[in-house]
């Protein structure tokens, strides 16, 4: 019985940890809806991955992703633009709007051949929706493959501008 009132205080205290982690009435994940945004894309037409070659480029193909993941609605492309290390704008890829479908994806493909961007080249992705939608998911994918080596990654883009849903 001496256990008793800790018992009840240890109670207490988990029953105030949790309401006030999980509050009465709220979702553990709260999905934004946004209605555009400005998003930058690292991609990279070259790394250097072996000293054994005095540092000579590794060529990659760089692929830029552009993910609609919402269930209902569209996405309006209004730019897909690609600037290389220096932050020269070298490619408009888009010369008029297209729309991106519920779930619906495209890409923009920087060949292997295609040495201008630099290894710090980049993407700025510009989008918006007439309705708030889920946040897309925007990827730059950049793969490489030369004397029986491969080499691929995925870099993450990054919000610079939005407008969420009011």
């Amino acid at each position: 019985m001496k256990t008793e009132p800790f018992s009840r205080c240890s109670l207490l205290i988990t029953a105030l940890f949790f309401f006030t982690v999980f509050p009465a009435g709220s979702s553990a994940m709260s999905i934004q809806h946004w209605l555009a945004q400005t998003v930058y894309v690292p991609v990279y037409s070259h790394i250097y991955a072996d000293s054994r070659f005095k540092n000579k480029p590794f060529q990659l193909t760089a692929i830029v992703s552009i993910r609609n993941t919402d269930l209902n609605n569209s996405l309006t492309l209004e730019k897909v633009d690609y600037y290389d290390s220096d932050g020269k704008l070298l490619i408009h890829y888009l010369n008029n709007v297209i729309t991106i479908g519920p779930l619906a994806s495209t890409r923009y493909i920087v060949p292997e051949e295609d040495t201008l961007g630099g290894s710090g080249a980049k993407f700025l992705v510009s989008w918006s929706s007439k309705t708030g939608i889920s946040e897309p998911i925007i990827e730059g994918v950049m793969i490489g493959t030369k004397m029986q080596q491969g080499i691929s990654f995925v870099t993450n883009s990054q919000v610079l501008s939005g407008t969420l849903e009011p």
